[in-house]
């Protein structure tokens, strides 16, 4: 495992350095199809913000959370993966009005892996 320098604080002014490994929650990768993603990425490959998960505008969808929080989605208009039988990675709506045929696009999201992340290697 690789360890990374972290700082921790020991009081209200003071921090020092400890051994605490770097956790894969804390890095913006997807395993398998993504439907476990949980990261902060809301842009698509094609420059687009996505749309928040719990609104219709612009477009209108049903993948509303609390039927969806299995697969992250929320109040919130992060990239995730709701639909893992039709889709192999996160993905999200765009918040884009003029986008009426082109209404959703996968986000750029690397996947995990050993040769691309360092905290993969032992």
């Amino acid at each position: 495992k690789q360890w990374y320098q972290r700082r921790v604080r020991v009081s209200e002014t003071e921090t020092e350095e400890c051994d605490i490994p770097s956790c894969i929650w804390d890095m913006d990768c997807y395993t398998g199809n993504g439907v476990q993603y949980r990261g902060r990425v809301g842009r698509t490959t094609s420059d687009y913000d996505c749309q928040n998960w719990n609104r219709d505008y612009p477009v209108i969808h049903s993948y509303h959370s609390p039927e969806y929080n299995w697969a992250g989605v929320g109040e919130h208009t992060f990239c995730r993966n709701p639909s893992p039988d039709d889709d192999s990675r996160p993905w999200c709506y765009k918040d884009y009005f003029w986008s009426w045929f082109d209404i959703w696009d996968y986000c750029d999201i690397p996947q995990c892996s050993r040769e691309k992340f360092d905290y993969y290697r032992f």
